[in-house]
């Protein structure tokens, strides 16, 4: 039942309450609920207040309901956690409901319109469960460099459950067939593949924007339309984004959540710009604009229509162009163009301003004007319009900072371990400093996690240290915290700030652009080196609280040297390098060379890059199908212009077809064409290397050195990690590729990882030989009061680790 239909229904429920007899299973003089059947529908709500009371209607198979506002439930002391309160519908196997506070007015209801399908059902903090939370076993969230990240488009990678396949409005102009919507994967389909993920040797895992969307192909999930609520096509009537956490948590996997703060999709956001409401009687109903989005009265009132009917044939442009001008204020841009310069000057690019229309933009919760940066490439994507579907928020505005850290806060409370932050380098880092950073950190410590870690996406597409000569572009620049205390004292934090206050925190953001970005005057760091081959404590003093991913490896890694040398030029920029992502490509871009399609480098150069991803500092992560070099060469992404199929998001689950059981990480039973997966060559090196990583805590967490009193090599580096407390002391020389040799290193046994070959050193010098492009060597120190290995780690029969 869709929105509308359910408060219609209440509403004629209340307006007959006192006149019409009730249609229900139980008597209406029942004020408290038979809980005595133990078939059908169970539920508990978890209150610490008031009694709830549940109003329900259209069950099947036998249709009964309830007068508004429902009957009173039974506490249940019984039950841990100590505030659960208890119905049961007998004979029931579907049913519609809601929770209200027992009084007769529409301001009782304490829950939005649910269902529920047979089985038992826990509801607490606004979100369905499948078991008492207050049962789970305690999660530990660990420190995510210990991980691997497996990266997934979650539509793109295997569907669990096809009744909610779904095509996006535009799948047609893409030729996506009903046998391939663009909404197709989803959690079930994760869950059922955790295994095979795990398998490979990954134990965490990146997906995709959960939030629910809205535009013509947003199968992805960067065009948000409610940063607060799971889009309902990926979750299945029993099976939630949380019962999905708790999954992956019971296997020992971590979910990083996919999360976008500077911008919305052009079809409004519930909170900041509420142009419509999502409504639909079933699922299908989502793959048609008109059956699902339902125009506000703003929206009407503003195309001067008075139906949804009227505003769907008005033309498209027409249609798009008051959408962004309710948003944003298009038509109050007076300075939007006066400023093409290299650095940024007070001009009036995105400034919040007193709308001469109260419907447009009224509280300056976006960037006003319509102007659209045509250059990703500079300052001005900071404020302004990057593309159609990227509606630019008002980062600068307190209150927009607010409802974005609550709206994500509610995601770490369902257990969520990191985020990777979208298109971090569109916001500036002051603003993130001053009302985003420290405010999800402190959100994550008080849903429990200590070790919380989200990493950006600063998009550098270039091979320099430094991004086209500009500190404040570049991805390192945003790991680094304030050194000047005045921009805090100068900075407005409160929610209803004025357009003037709006605009001074900007005004600040050009001052701190113009001051900061000058190469040559930009901190370093010693957090990712060695001092000589002795392992120091981080200095995080300065840390923003934010990562990165490594463009500038990922960019070079047409091959491992290149990608090697300019992460060693780039470290000391870094807070620390030990916490950067690395990969070689994405849902958006390969290495330069290729850089719009699936790496295509060869198999024995992939090989080497994941060689260096495994061993050198910073947190592995591969993106689906890499392992079986998936849609090698074929252009990654092309909107709605050609079949999915044809792209590099293809759909993946036709290589996990067949059944995997993972016994440990790279351990597994597999049959059917998923067997076939994960024996391709890439696959068994992929599940030796994370095997190899797991077993070193210096490939983890390790400072590393490759100075020449310790290190003569191509690619070849000392990594060490040291906790006392831990009792660990993890020593690992590495040398990939060619020969290296190692001096003045502690005597006693090395054994090499990847073979199981021992050398006992006892001049402090250890020496290997050139292994051959894909190979390498990894000698841990296995001496007295080393943290060492038994001999050879991971799946044997490989093709390149050998």
């Amino acid at each position: 039942m869709n929105t509308f239909k359910k408060i219609a229904a209440i509403m004629l429920a209340v307006m007959m309450m006192v006149s019409v007899a009730v249609i229900s299973a139980t008597a209406t003089s029942t004020d408290v609920a038979d809980t005595a059947a133990d078939t059908g529908i169970t539920i508990h709500y978890e209150s610490e207040d008031a009694v709830p009371y549940v109003y329900y209607w259209n069950a099947l198979p036998q249709d009964i309901e309830t007068a508004y506002p429902g009957v009173k439930m039974t506490k249940d002391p019984t039950l841990k956690g100590g505030n659960w309160y208890t119905y049961t519908f007998a004979d029931v196997e579907k049913i519609n409901l809601l929770f209200t506070d027992g009084s007769k007015t529409l301001d009782g209801q304490i829950s939005t319109e649910t269902s529920r399908t047979t089985g038992e059902w826990w509801y607490a903090n606004g979100r369905w469960k499948n078991s008492n939370y207050h049962d789970r076993p305690d999660y530990d969230f660990s420190d995510l460099r210990e991980d691997s990240i497996y990266f997934v488009i979650t539509t793109r990678f295997y569907d669990g459950d096809t009744g909610n396949n779904i095509h996006c409005w535009d799948d047609q102009k893409a030729n996506n067939p009903d046998s391939d919507p663009a909404w197709r994967g989803d959690f079930r389909g994760l869950a059922d593949k955790l295994d095979y993920i795990k398998a490979l040797g990954f134990s965490a895992i990146w997906i995709t924007p959960v939030v629910e969307n809205a535009s013509g192909y947003d199968y992805h999930g960067y065009h948000a339309m409610d940063f607060s609520k799971v889009d309902v096509r990926y979750e299945s009537d029993n099976y939630t984004y949380e019962d999905f956490i708790e999954e992956a948590h019971s296997k020992g996997m971590k979910i990083i959540q996919d999360v976008v703060w500077p911008h919305t999709g052009n079809f409004g956001e519930a909170y900041l710009a509420p142009l419509f409401t999502k409504e639909y009687d079933d699922y299908q109903d989502l793959a048609n604009i008109e059956k699902c989005m339902v125009p506000t009265k703003t929206l009407l009132d503003y195309n001067n229509v008075s139906s949804a009917a009227e505003y769907y044939a008005l033309k498209p442009q027409q249609q798009y162009d008051s959408r962004l001008n309710l948003m944003k204020n298009t038509s109050s841009a007076a300075g939007a163009n006066n400023s093409t310069g290299t650095y940024p000057d007070q001009s009036d690019y995105g400034m919040a301003k007193v709308s001469t229309d109260p419907n447009c933009n009224p509280n300056n919760y976006y960037h006003t004007g319509y102007f659209q940066s045509l250059n990703w490439d500079d300052w001005t994507c900071k404020f302004c319009q990057i593309a159609g579907d990227c509606v630019d928020l008002n980062t600068e505005n307190p209150a927009v900072a607010k409802y974005i850290v609550d709206a994500y806060s509610n995601y770490l409370e369902m257990g969520v371990d990191g985020f990777r932050v979208d298109t971090v380098r569109h916001i500036s880092r002051l603003s993130l400093n001053m009302m985003y950073n420290d405010q999800i950190n402190a959100a994550a410590k008080k849903a429990g996690n200590d070790n919380f870690y989200m990493f950006g996406e600063i998009c550098c597409r270039y091979s320099q240290v430094w991004y086209r000569d500009h500190a404040c572009e570049s991805a390192q620049f945003y790991t680094w915290d304030e050194s000047d205390a005045s921009y805090k004292s100068k900075w407005t934090f409160d929610v209803n700030a004025t357009p003037e206050q709006i605009n001074e925190n900007m005004n600040l953001t050009f001052d701190h652009y113009n001051e900061f970005d000058n190469v040559n005057n930009q901190p370093t760091s010693d957090n990712a080196f060695l001092n000589g081959i002795t392992y120091h404590t981080p200095d995080y003093s300065q840390s923003s609280g934010m990562g990165a991913i490594d463009f500038q490896m990922h960019w070079c890694f047409d091959d491992a040297n290149g990608a090697f040398g300019v992460g060693k030029a780039s470290d000391k920029y870094y807070n620390d390098s030990t916490w950067n992502v690395t990969y070689v490509e994405s849902h958006d871009y390969a290495p330069d060379r290729g850089q719009g399609n699936r790496f295509a480098g060869g198999t024995q150069t992939w090989a080497e890059n994941l060689n260096l991803m495994f061993t050198f500092r910073g947190i592995p992560c591969l993106y689906y199908g890499g392992e079986v070099e998936f849609q090698k060469g074929v252009q990654i992404d092309v909107g709605p212009n050609a079949p999915l199929a044809e792209t590099g998001r293809a759909y993946f689950g036709d290589y996990l077809e067949g059944t995997v059981t993972a016994t440990d990480f790279s351990e597994y039973k597999a049959t059917g064409t998923v067997a076939d997966t994960l024996n391709y060559p890439l696959a068994k090196h992929i599940q030796k290397l994370n095997a190899i990583r797991r077993a070193i805590p210096a490939l983890q967490k390790g400072q590393y050195t490759v100075s020449s009193n310790y290190v003569s090599g191509n690619m070849a580096y000392i990594r060490r990690y040291t906790d006392a407390a831990e009792g660990i002391d993890s020593l690992a020389l590495v040398a990939l590729t060619d020969g290296a040799t190692f001096k003045n290193i502690p005597n006693g046994k090395y054994i090499d990882a990847v073979t199981g070959d021992i050398k006992n050193v006892t001049d402090g010098t250890l020496s290997v030989s050139a292994t051959g492009k894909g190979n390498m060597r990894v000698y841990v120190c296995c001496a007295s009061g080393f943290t060492g290995i038994e001999g050879a780690v991971g799946p044997a029969g490989q093709t390149y680790l050998k």
